[in-house]
C-alpha cells in the first residue's frame, strides 16, 4: 500500500511532508507506523477493524477533529450545530491535506455522513476522512479523490441520532485518542494517530522495522 503523488503533493504546504519524509510515507504500511509509535509510546495508537470504499487509497494528512454529540433540538440549536458549520469551523482557512476525523462517541452503527455532506472534503481538497461510525453513499464517495475509512455502510441518515458538536477538540475514536493536527494514517489494514511533532523520529523508526522485516 503506497502513497500516491498526488496525495503527497495535496497536502496543505504548511504542513506537507519533507523529501525524506514523502520518500519513507511511500514505503511503509500502517503496521509498520503502529509498531514504531509502540517503540516510543505506551499508549495505543491504532484503530482496526475499519473499512474503505477504496480500499486501495492511503489516507495521510494532519487531523481536524468534529466530535459528534446524541441530537437535541432544544439543547443544541441544529442552527448552528450541523456539519457545514462545525466542518468549516475544523478544517480552518487551510483545508487541503487534512484529514477530517470524526468521532462517533459510541455511535458506531449511525451514519457521520454521506455523499452530499462529504463533498466538501473534494471541494476543499481535504486528503480524506477517518471516523468510527459509518458513513452513506460509499459508491458517490468512492467517486472523489479523497480516502474514506470507517466502520462500515449505511443507508439510514443520522441526523436524528447524532449531530456535530464540537470543531477541534481532542476526540477519541475507535478507542485512540487524536488531537487536532497530529497525523493519521490509514491503508486497508487500519490507521495510527501519530503524535505532532514526532513525524519524523515515528518514521525513521519504521523504516528500521520495515528493513528488519
Amino acid at each position: 500500500m503506497v502513497l500516491s503523488d498526488k496525495q503527497i503533493a495535496d497536502v496543505d504546504p504548511t504542513v506537507s511532508p519533507t523529501g525524506d519524509q514523502a520518500d519513507a510515507l511511500s514505503r511503509l504500511k500502517c503496521a509498520d507506523l503502529v509498531d514504531a509509535v509502540g517503540r516510543v509510546h505506551r499508549h495505543r495508537c491504532h484503530v482496526l477493524d475499519l473499512v474503505s470504499p477504496t480500499p486501495g487509497r492511503v489516507l495521510f494528512g494532519p487531523a481536524a477533529t468534529i466530535s459528534y454529540y446524541p441530537s437535541c433540538s432544544v439543547a443544541l440549536d441544529p442552527q448552528h450545530y450541523n456539519f457545514a458549520n462545525l466542518f468549516y469551523d475544523a478544517v480552518g482557512d487551510q483545508p487541503a491535506g487534512k484529514v477530517l476525523v470524526l468521532a462517533s462517541n459510541g455511535y458506531i452503527n449511525t451514519s457521520m455522513g454521506g455523499g452530499t455532506k462529504l463533498s466538501r472534503l473534494q471541494e476543499h481538497g481535504l486528503a480524506g476522512v477517518l471516523t468510527d461510525g459509518r458513513l452513506r453513499d460509499v459508491e458517490e464517495l468512492a467517486g472523489y479523490d479523497y480516502a474514506a475509512y470507517c466502520s462500515g455502510e449505511t443507508t439510514h441518515w443520522g441526523g436524528d441520532l447524532v449531530t456535530p458538536f464540537q470543531a477541534n477538540v481532542p476526540v477519541v475514536v475507535g478507542g485512540v485518542g487524536v488531537m487536532p493536527g497530529q497525523y493519521v494514517y490509514a491503508d486497508a489494514a487500519g490507521a495510527v494517530a501519530i503524535p505532532k511533532g514526532e513525524l519524523d523520529d515515528v518514521l525513521a523508526e519504521a523504516r528500521k522495522i520495515e528493513a528488519e522485516a
